[in-house]
């Protein structure tokens, strides 16, 4: 995989937050922060992925046993005895 190097400004707590966090798990820090953004990129596309198939579902519609009419009103549905 062909890599690129980027600069960052990070708050300084924050990168020695990051610097432990690392250590802590045997990773460089480049290692923990290529890690967040794969696993943030794939929950977005996971994410959009998802909204795609609800989506079409809906303009698909559902099989409600109506055929399209239906045979009472509201009030009718509502309708106390």
């Amino acid at each position: 995989m062909e890599r690129q190097n980027v600069t960052l400004s990070l708050p300084k707590s924050l990168l020695k937050q990051a610097k432990i966090v690392a250590a802590q798990e045997d990773k460089s820090l480049s290692e923990l922060i290529r890690e967040a953004l794969s696993k943030k990129v794939k929950e977005e596309s996971e994410y959009e992925e998802a909204k795609k198939r609800q989506v079409a579902l809906m303009e698909k519609g559902f099989n409600l046993g109506t055929k399209g009419k239906i045979k009472f009103t509201r009030d009718e549905l509502y309708e106390r005895r």
